[in-house]
């Protein structure tokens, strides 16, 4: 690390505190070539994971893409940003545990889907409606009706759970 004002290499840490929202370390420093203190901020190097498109295309992830995805179809939907993020972190993290270098890209859209599903239903019904490509009403109409099965069983299944 060199200091950003004189380029020294030699600094002394004053203080650390991990950055939670960002999982990161931030570190005040101070130059020991000129004194001057500044702030440095660390976190681990994420292996890179690429996805696999339809057309046979690869991308590297982008977490921010995902999250945006995810945040039109919940869109005027009481879903806050906060837990927009934290789904995705899990889908990411789930990723990356998984050790693959390449996901293909309806992996990353059943997961968002499933993430949206226990979040709000209509941000899933709408999601899905772009992810799954209806070709007729049918389509979407049967997985609004799933949808709203769901829904209906979901206080059902917390039971049913603590049953077996």
């Amino acid at each position: 690390m060199r200091c950003p004002f004189c380029g020294n290499d030699e600094q002394r840490v004053l203080e650390s505190r991990p950055v939670l929202e960002v999982d990161a370390i931030r570190r005040r420093r101070e130059c020991g070539g000129c004194g001057r203190r500044f702030t440095t901020f660390e976190r681990a190097e994420r292996p890179r994971l690429f996805v696999v498109k339809r057309d046979g295309g690869r991308q590297e992830f982008d977490r921010e893409k995902l999250i945006e995805s995810m945040r039109l179809a919940a869109r005027k939907r009481p879903i806050s940003a906060l837990a927009l993020r934290a789904a995705a972190d899990k889908i990411e993290r789930d990723l990356l545990n998984e050790a693959a270098e390449e996901v293909a890209s309806r992996e990353v859209g059943a997961r968002a889907m499933r993430a949206l599903q226990g979040l709000d239903p209509v941000a899933y019904v709408r999601y899905a409606s772009v992810y799954q490509e209806f070709e007729c009403m049918g389509d979407f109409a049967q997985m609004v009706a799933q949808a709203e099965q769901d829904e209906r069983l979901a206080p059902f299944k917390d039971l049913q759970n603590a049953l077996l």
